[in-house]
């Protein structure tokens, strides 16, 4: 039995940053997200593969016990290729290959059903949608989207965020959806929808949590080697609903601060070479760090 299901897309990158270039290596929001959730609970993924996707991958995945019974096999995979500048932040899209991810429809296998906890990946959110009437009694739903659905099915989205737990959005989405400057209003509308928690994601300077009575304020890790960005935003979430199925919804101050820990090792290699090399005792070490960089 898992403990989370993740519903994303598993891919192959090409990535250039000032530090270096890769080319078709493991990507893929469930990928960096289904990872990052493994250093504290037992994921599931819902996805899909290409026939032509390197088997070496999936042995990865499963050495962290990732469950991947629910990943289909079918076609070309999915593929992505970015660049950035010194400016991090943000990749400028090269080139996209959806493949077998265009006509992707998340089936979740039996047991997938009854799990308590589901993180809804960047996907359309059409198919979130899909996803939650095939899940029985979920306890935690934490959503994530991307500027692409804000533009292009703002009413769906609008609906999914109605029914979910926990709303995840970086900043200049959570601008663009709400159509104001101010995170605070925004925050203000997005929980007004119906979820308890809205987390907004700030790149390297960390992530701010509301609720309807109270504001937390994480900061980043102060960083000296950054080598690629890419998937930080699914590791953080992904660390995030790990540790939530862990120790519950009351430790979200603490999960938050493990998503920016994860995220943190991250960024410090392409792909997942640097989350490769780290353990559990790496991740809580530098989370006592956090801890001391907020005493005052």
């Amino acid at each position: 039995m898992v403990d989370i299901v993740i519903v994303g897309s598993v891919a192959l990158d090409t990535v250039k940053t000032p530090f270096g270039e890769v080319k078709e290596v493991l990507g893929g929001a469930a990928t960096y997200s289904s990872y990052a959730a493994s250093f504290f609970s037992k994921p599931g993924i819902v996805a899909v593969v290409g026939e032509d996707f390197p088997s070496e991958h999936l042995d990865l995945l499963k050495g962290k016990e990732i469950d991947l019974n629910g990943v289909k096999k079918e076609g070309k995979t999915f593929r992505w290729q970015g660049r950035y500048e010194y400016d991090m932040n943000e990749a400028k899209t090269l080139k996209t290959e959806l493949n077998s991810f265009e006509n992707f429809e998340p089936e979740l296998p039996e047991e997938y059903k009854k799990t308590k906890y589901v993180f809804l990946a960047n996907i359309n959110p059409e198919l979130q949608l899909q996803v939650l009437e095939q899940i029985e009694q979920p306890e935690i739903v934490m959503l994530d989207t991307m500027n692409l659905w804000i533009q292009t099915k703002k009413e769906q989205l609008l609906e999914v965020i109605k029914k979910v737990n926990v709303l995840l959005m970086n900043d200049s989405e959570a601008r663009q959806l709400f159509e104001t400057p101010s995170l605070v209003k925004a925050a203000s509308s997005a929980l007004k929808l119906g979820p308890k928690h809205v987390i907004i994601k700030k790149g390297e300077h960390g992530a701010l949590l509301f609720t309807n009575n109270s504001h937390f304020n994480a900061p980043g890790y102060p960083l000296e080697v950054i080598k690629d960005p890419t998937g930080c935003g699914d590791s953080f979430a992904g660390a995030l609903i790990g540790y939530l199925a862990k120790s519950g919804l009351d430790e979200i101050r603490k999960a938050i601060i493990y998503g920016s820990v994860v995220a943190s090792f991250n960024a410090e290699d392409f792909s997942l070479n640097r989350l490769k090399q780290i353990s559990n005792e790496d991740v809580y070490s530098r989370y006592k760090e956090f801890e001391k960089m907020r005493e005052f």
